[in-house]
């Protein structure tokens, strides 16, 4: 058997190139929206991609398999529940797909999603018994999937409860357990491991589910547990579902004066550079989002428009605008050009630039013991909420990043204001989206954050 896991960094999603060789015939599973490097896989190992197997209709990023269909002739399989747009041969509950020596058989574990299956591996080589379960959004290392994305939380919750004691944790110990998402998703609770794989047995006794004994207990927890969906669901699920995307437009390149007239028409510019980078000198009402930081699509979506007009600066070689680009498309959203030349040419032409002070937390500390009415800054703690009742800054004010945009009329005008996170990216980005709305005393708190006051030993409230 051919196994191959592909790893989606910035999203934390797995997909899967598996095939028999001896046949030359390859399916990837669960494909992300970047396609080479199941092209450069099957190249590699002489093989054909012929099908593509979808677990569900996935709602935090765009699948690849429009792509794949269109460049490599593949056919889309997806559960018959799954009612898409797109041509597809769909499956029900114990279909085969039989690739050479490998068997590929669908196991209907609803929930996530009321579509969603796992795939059951067999390769007769080495016997009759299954050797691996590609899991999908359902069982995870550490944890399993959130039930509210599709349907009724409580009914979703109740679906995962009977498909993984009913049907997955039933399967032989020794089969290896293959996720769909691992640490960093949105689709999981914060149990959700950073490991790639494990086996039925050892989540049997280790996983979060393991604490259940019944379904009652369970339900109650997932739903007290739900943290933030992630950004644009239906828009995501939408694309998912509907006609197959297989053409990639790539982005313009555009000269410094046509970003001008871009965004004085309403264009959102993205600067991608590292967060130091950026607070040294930027273009006037950039969003300041470091694509070399995981999640850096997630973070985007959740304070741009889905229709907004993108547009990326790199620090000047064009290779990572269109990069970030692609990322960008992963969550449904759109660059439709680049700053040619990068931060570079926009200042080797003297344009302006605007600048955003950053401090350390330690600074911060006595910025704030320093008892300067005036000039002491709110703290604005800009992580979730989950975060922030484990522990924050006394007297901080907390509003997530990606509900700031909205909030801005609970925060002062007249005062400094200081983002911070866990780690400097997200109270980054909030700086930015402050000063693009035209607050002036901003400050942004990196190198660390609440984590690191605490390490200093400064005090934090709970709650």
């Amino acid at each position: 058997m051919l196994f191959r896991q592909v790893i989606h960094e910035d999203l934390g999603c797995a997909s899967y190139l598996i095939g028999d060789p001896s046949a030359g015939v390859a399916a990837v599973v669960d494909p992300q929206w970047d396609i080479d490097p199941y092209l450069r896989l099957s190249s590699l190992h002489d093989v054909r991609i012929g099908y593509v197997l979808e677990t569900h209709n996935h709602a935090d990023h765009v699948s690849g398999h429009g792509r794949l269909a269109g460049i490599a002739g593949a056919s889309i399989h997806i559960n018959a529940k799954a009612d898409v747009e797109y041509p597809h041969e769909p499956f029900d509950d114990g279909w085969v797909l039989r690739i050479g020596e490998v068997e590929i058989e669908a196991i209907a574990t609803p929930g996530h999603r009321p579509e969603h299956t796992s795939f059951l591996l067999r390769d007769r080589t080495r016997g009759d018994e299954p050797v691996a379960i590609l899991t999908g959004d359902s069982l995870f290392i550490g944890d399993v999937a959130r039930p509210d994305l599709a349907i009724d939380a409580e009914e979703g919750a109740r679906q995962i409860f009977a498909s993984i004691s009913g049907r997955l944790l039933a399967l032989p110990p020794a089969v290896e357990v293959w996720p769909g998402h691992l640490g960093g998703s949105m689709c999981g609770g914060s149990a959700l491991d950073h490991k790639s794989s494990s086996t039925i047995g050892f989540e049997a006794d280790h996983n979060r589910f393991a604490r259940f004994p019944d379904a009652e207990s369970f339900v109650a927890d997932a739903l007290a547990g739900l943290g933030e969906r992630p950004p644009n669901v239906e828009h995501v699920v939408a694309l998912n579902r509907g006609p197959l995307i297989e053409e990639v437009a790539t982005p313009d390149p555009l000269e410094p004066r046509s970003v001008e007239r871009h965004l004085a028409a309403g264009a959102v510019l993205i600067d991608i550079r590292a967060n130091e980078q950026f607070d040294e000198a930027h273009i006037p009402g950039a969003l300041a989002a470091c694509a070399s930081a995981t999640g850096f699509a997630t973070k985007v979506a959740k304070v741009v428009s889905i229709d907004a007009e993108l547009i990326v600066v790199g620090a000047g070689g064009d290779d990572h605008e269109l990069e970030a680009a692609k990322l960008l498309a992963a969550v449904g959203l759109r660059v439709g050009s680049f700053l040619a030349g990068g931060m570079t040419a926009w200042r080797s032409e003297g344009r302006r630039v605007e600048r955003l002070e950053m401090i350390e937390p330690a600074e911060l500390a006595d910025r704030l013991e320093s008892g300067e009415v005036d000039g002491s800054p709110l703290v604005l703690d800009v992580r979730e909420a989950s975060e922030w009742n484990d522990g924050h800054i006394p007297g901080s004010v907390s509003i997530p990043f990606g509900d700031l945009a909205e909030r801005l009329e609970e925060l002062p005008r007249n005062r400094p204001i200081a983002t911070i996170c866990s780690g400097g990216k997200r109270s980054g980005l909030a700086g930015s989206i402050l000063q693009r709305e035209g607050f002036e005393a901003v400050i942004h708190v990196g190198h660390g954050g609440v984590g690191t006051w605490q390490r200093e030993g400064k005090p934090v409230d709970e709650g």
